[in-house]
C-alpha cells in the first residue's frame, strides 16, 4: 500500500540569531518571536557577549552559544557559523518584532531576485508626538534611514562564507554593518530593502553619551583604510562633522599655545562652539537639564572626536598594513611597447627589479593585473603572450599570481580593467582580503578596478596618462612621483 507523498516546504530555511548583552528586551523579543505567526525559523541562536556571568535564561528550543565580550561582529559570526540554514536572520536584542513578522520575512525572501544576498527591514522609530525629540532619540531615529543595518537584517549564508562574515576589528555596533554590506556588494551581490517593518525603541543614554559616541570615528578611520576614501558615498554614511570639529580643535590650540592671538582664536572657538550648541538645542526639547547636556557635550564632542579618529588612524593603519602588492605590467614594471610580442624586448622600468624583489623580502606579496588586447585584436598569439610574461618572471622573480584580461573593450567582458574582477581573482589567489592590497598602475582603469575592489590605488602618471586620470586619482586615490615614491605612500616602502 503506497503511503502519502510527503510534504515539500517551499518556504525559505532561515535561522534567527540574536546578538546580546543581556538586556532585558531580549526576553520580551524571545516570546515574541515564539508567538509569532508564520513559517517559524529552522532554530533561533542566541549569542550571549557578556565577558563572563551566568547562562542566560531562555524559553525552551533557544540555542545560546557565547562570544565572551568580543563585540557585536564577533557575536553575530559565531551565530551564523553555528547554523546550517540557506538564511540567516539577524535581529538585536532590543527591537519589537511585528506578530506575523516571520511571516512577512519568508515573503521578503521569497521574492528576491538570485542576484540578491540580503534583504534589509524597514525600521520605525517611535518618537514623541507632543514634543521635539531629545538627542538620543534623534540619534536612534537616524536607523530609520540608514543603509544596511543589522537591527533585522537577512543574509544568505552562502555571501557571509564567501564575504568571510563580520570583520570582528569593528569592536562596537558601529560600522560592521555597513562594512560587511559593502563587501557583499563588491561581491558583485544586491542588498534589497523588504516590505516587513521592525520597531526599534529609541535609546535612553547618560549625560555624556554622545561624547562617548565619539569613538566610532575610529571606526570610521578603519573604513577609510579598508573602503578608500569614498567609502561614505558608498554606504550613504554622509559627509560627517570631522572637519568641523577638527577646526574648533585648532581654534583650541591657537588659543592655547600663541597668546598673541589668543583673544581672536578664543573668539572663534565660542563661535564654532555655540554655533554647534544652539544647532543641537534647536533640534531637541526646551528643558532645562537637555540645555545644559547640549551645552556641556557640545564643548566636549570636537576633541573627543578628533582624538578618537587620530586613534584609528593609527591603529587602522597597524592593522590593515597591506599584504600584497598589485602591478598594471606596462609602464608601471616594463617599458610599454605597443603589443609586445617579444620576450627580447621586454625592459624593466629603472629601479622596478629592486623594489619587487625587496618587497618579497619583507614578506609582501606581488602579482600582476593586467589588461592585454592585443590577443582580442589578433596582434599577439597567446603562446606569445605567455613568453612576454615569462620573461618578466625572469627578471623580476616569480610573480605570484598573473591575472590577465585578454579581450577587447568592446567584448562585453567582465575582467577588463576598470572592472574590479582581476583584482579580485588576484587577491584570491595570493589568499589575501582585496582591501589588504595595494594596485599600481599608470591609468585611471587601474585605479578604478583597485577602488572597486576595495583595495588602495596609487596611480603613477605617464607621459600617456590622461590629465583627468590623474586628477580623478587626486581626488580618490594616491598620486605618486615614481614606483618607489608609490611604494612609500601605500605604507609599503621600502
Amino acid at each position: 500500500m503506497r503511503g502519502k507523498p510527503a510534504r515539500v516546504n517551499t518556504f525559505p530555511d532561515y535561522a534567527v540569531v540574536i546578538p546580546t548583552t543581556g538586556r532585558p528586551a531580549l526576553r520580551t523579543l524571545l516570546d515574541t518571536l515564539g508567538a509569532a505567526k508564520g513559517p517559524g525559523p529552522a532554530e533561533v541562536i542566541v549569542v550571549d557577549d557578556r565577558p563572563q556571568g551566568n547562562v542566560l535564561e531562555t524559553p525552551e528550543g533557544v540555542r545560546v552559544l557565547r562570544s565572551y565580550g568580543r563585540g557585536p561582529a564577533a557575536a553575530r559570526n559565531v551565530g551564523w557559523r553555528a547554523a546550517k540554514s540557506d538564511w540567516i536572520a539577524f535581529v538585536d536584542d532590543d527591537v519589537v518584532l511585528a506578530a506575523d513578522w516571520p511571516a512577512r520575512l519568508v515573503a521578503d525572501l521569497a521574492r528576491l531576485p538570485p542576484e540578491a544576498a540580503a534583504s534589509q527591514a524597514r525600521i520605525v522609530v517611535p518618537l514623541p508626538g507632543n514634543r521635539k525629540p531629545t538627542d538620543d532619540e534623534r540619534g536612534t531615529a537616524g536607523l530609520e534611514t540608514a543603509r544596511w543595518i543589522t537591527a533585522d537584517m537577512a543574509y544568505r549564508r552562502s555571501a557571509l562564507v564567501e564575504s568571510g562574515g563580520f570583520d570582528e576589528r569593528f569592536p562596537r555596533a558601529f560600522r560592521e554593518d555597513s562594512d560587511l554590506a559593502l563587501r557583499v556588494v563588491l561581491n558583485g551581490h544586491r542588498i534589497e530593502r523588504g516590505e516587513r517593518v521592525t520597531t526599534h525603541p529609541a535609546r535612553r543614554s547618560g549625560f555624556f553619551a554622545s561624547v562617548k559616541a565619539q569613538r566610532g570615528n575610529a571606526d570610521n578611520a578603519r573604513m577609510r583604510y579598508k573602503h578608500g576614501v569614498l567609502w561614505r558615498q558608498r554606504t550613504g554614511a554622509g559627509s560627517g562633522m570631522l572637519g568641523r570639529h577638527a577646526l574648533t580643535v585648532a581654534t583650541a590650540a591657537v588659543a592655547a599655545l600663541a597668546p598673541r592671538k589668543r583673544r581672536v582664536a578664543l573668539a572663534a572657538w565660542a563661535g564654532l562652539t555655540g554655533a554647534f550648541a544652539a544647532q543641537r538645542i534647536r533640534s531637541g526639547p526646551a528643558a532645562p537639564g537637555e540645555i545644559a547636556r547640549m551645552l556641556v557635550t557640545s564643548a566636549l564632542i570636537p576633541p573627543a572626536a578628533c582624538y578618537h579618529r587620530l586613534r584609528g588612524e593609527i591603529a587602522a593603519r597597524r592593522s590593515l598594513a597591506p599584504q600584497a602588492v598589485l602591478f598594471d605590467r606596462d609602464d608601471t614594471l616594463i617599458h610599454d611597447i605597443p603589443y609586445l610580442a617579444d620576450p627580447e624586448q621586454v625592459r624593466p622600468v629603472d629601479g622596478a627589479v629592486g623594489l619587487v624583489r625587496q618587497l618579497r623580502r619583507k614578506g609582501v606579496r606581488v602579482g600582476v593585473v593586467s589588461n592585454q588586447s592585443g590577443v582580442a585584436k589578433g596582434l599577439i598569439e597567446p603562446v606569445q603572450l605567455t613568453a612576454v610574461n615569462a620573461r618578466v618572471d625572469e627578471l623580476f622573480g616569480e610573480f605570484g599570481t598573473w591575472q590577465v584580461c585578454p579581450h577587447d573593450a568592446d567584448d562585453g567582458c567582465g575582467c577588463r580593467k576598470p572592472s574590479p574582477e582581476l583584482v579580485r581573482r588576484a587577491a584570491k589567489e595570493l589568499s589575501v582580503d582585496p582591501s589588504r592590497c595595494v594596485v599600481i598602475g599608470d591609468t585611471g582603469a587601474d585605479v578604478e578596478a583597485g577602488l572597486a575592489a576595495g583595495a588602495r590605488a596609487v596611480l603613477v602618471p605617464t607621459a600617456r596618462t590622461l590629465p583627468a586620470e590623474i586628477d580623478r586619482a587626486r581626488r580618490e586615490a594616491l598620486v605618486a612621483r615614481d614606483l618607489a615614491d608609490a611604494l612609500r605612500q601605500a605604507g609599503v616602502g621600502t
